[in-house]
């Protein structure tokens, strides 16, 4: 069963011309129902995060500065990010949809989340707004799992670094945080040294990736570099960061993957989670209308054993020597940090 939380309700969250848009949703809902899924899909009821759910991974004074100045007619937040009057209610929305989609997944114990909703967020910090994203929604419900004595696995996919989530949860060893991603490009963090901080370190795994890297290369770096961190984590819930800008068609960026990676990267997520009902999907970046529909569709077929996808997975770009490049600093920088706390 596919849980989900998603709405075309969020028109209020535009500015003309800008590519994180509207468009994009009806999109991934498009991609939802052409897997055909009947009694098989569960809308679970649209929830607002309350304030002590979002002060858990948002500073107070930054939540009060962005919600005045939504009312008080938006504007830019930076070059890249938007608000408007309607956004500060919407961002609340999208921080709480997660929180919902788990919360019914945890009472039934089954069941695949998909939480489809905009704006997106793993680039919001604690205290400011950045790269199209308000509130960090994945965080909000990593850390409500966290709370609760989870251990949380997010692996984020989306073709720029999060570099909110991994700040947020810098120095939380119940958060492993793993990111593929191009290097380099926006925002500019993500480097194989980033481990986390002194109370979690190897708790982040970063694993950058070159211009026109394929699958087999992004598939290469998660068994060789994240699966040894996942293994002696041992999550008990994974949460995806679920951007699909790294597609070959996406205006965004330079990686070259099809809807067949984004398949297969959903079924290593989904093999790492430890029992049924414990992997929920969040909605990031993705511009390409078709490719976006497309690679939603494949992902969650590939989750729900629902539908093939429509091409098949890449193999022969460059990035081979990056991946063996990326586990030798990484195992450096473990080294020089354990040693140095010795």
């Amino acid at each position: 069963m596919l849980i989900i939380n998603g709405s075309t309700d969020d028109a209020g969250h535009e500015d003309p011309g800008h590519p994180e848009r509207p468009e994009r949703l009806a999109a991934v809902l498009a991609g939802v129902e052409d897997l055909h899924l009947g009694d098989d899909l569960l809308a679970v009821a649209p929830y607002a995060a309350s304030r002590s759910e979002l002060v858990r991974v948002h500073e107070s004074t930054y939540l009060d500065q962005l919600g005045a100045f939504c009312y008080e007619g938006g504007g830019d937040l930076d070059e890249d990010t938007y608000a408007t009057y309607d956004s500060w209610s919407l961002a609340q929305y999208a921080a709480g949809a997660g929180l919902a989609v788990v919360r019914e997944m945890r009472i039934r114990g089954d069941g695949v989340g998909f939480v489809a909703v905009r704006p997106p967020g793993h680039h919001a910090l604690r205290d400011r707004a950045m790269g199209f994203c308000l509130l960090n929604n994945i965080a909000v419900t990593a850390a409500e799992l966290t709370s609760l004595g989870e251990r949380v696995l997010i692996i984020d996919w989306d073709v720029h670094h999060g570099n909110g989530t991994q700040a947020i949860f810098w120095e939380d060893p119940n958060v492993l945080y793993v990111s593929t991603h191009q290097w380099p490009l926006f925002p500019g963090s993500g480097a194989p040294f980033e481990i986390g901080g002194l109370n979690a370190l190897g708790a982040t795994v970063n694993l950058p990736l070159p211009p026109g890297a394929t699958g087999d290369v992004l598939r290469q770096a998660l068994e060789e570099t994240a699966v040894p961190a996942i293994d002696e984590f041992k999550p008990t819930w994974v949460l995806v960061s679920a951007g699909f800008d790294a597609h070959r068609a996406d205006p965004m960026a330079d990686l070259a993957l099809s809807s067949g990676d984004f398949a297969q990267m959903a079924t290593f997520a989904a093999s790492h989670a430890p029992a049924p009902g414990r992997i929920a999907l969040f909605l990031e970046g993705g511009y390409d209308l078709a490719a976006l529909r497309s690679s939603v569709n494949a992902t969650l077929g590939s989750l729900l054993g629902d539908g093939v996808a429509s091409e098949n997975p890449t193999s022969g770009g460059p990035g081979a020597d990056v991946v063996r490049s990326t586990r030798e600093t990484r195992l450096a920088a473990l080294r020089i940090a354990h040693d140095a706390g010795q």
